[in-house]
């Protein structure tokens, strides 16, 4: 099973924004720090799972689980529905790519559990700004 640890940070609401990556597991130790450029917070949230998702994919994994201190993204992921519209492209690619698993879980952590990939968010940011 791979464990897979997302995170996103925003300089400002909306601001620069960066994703972090934690993936370990069946041999697999990566971590990942991307730059998406302005958005919000909840967007960079969404940004994260898929990416998450997508080098989970390309790892081969049919296990998955998902860890997120965002609450939103796991609940629309949990209840397959958002309110807001602005976020509904990004649960049905997420959802699209979760049923592509075998198995897959979203759970929520608290950030503490978190840091890896809070770092890595954060460094996309600073990466960006030198």
């Amino acid at each position: 099973m791979l464990e897979v640890y997302i995170d996103a940070a925003s300089a400002g609401n909306p601001g620069p924004s960066g994703i972090g990556l934690y993936i370990k597991g069946e041999g697999h130790h990566l971590q990942m720090s991307e730059y998406i450029g302005q958005t919000n917070n909840h967007i960079a949230e969404f940004t994260a799972l898929l990416r998450g998702l997508e080098e989970a994919q390309k790892l081969g994994s049919s296990f998955v689980s998902v860890r997120s201190d965002s609450k939103i993204v796991v609940a629309s992921m949990e209840k397959e529905y958002v309110k807001n519209e602005e976020f509904k492209p990004y649960l049905e690619k997420a959802l699209m790519l979760a049923a592509s698993f075998d198995l897959f879980f979203i759970k929520w952590i608290p950030e503490a559990q978190n840091k890896a990939a809070d770092a890595l968010a954060r460094q996309a940011i600073h990466n960006q700004h030198k």
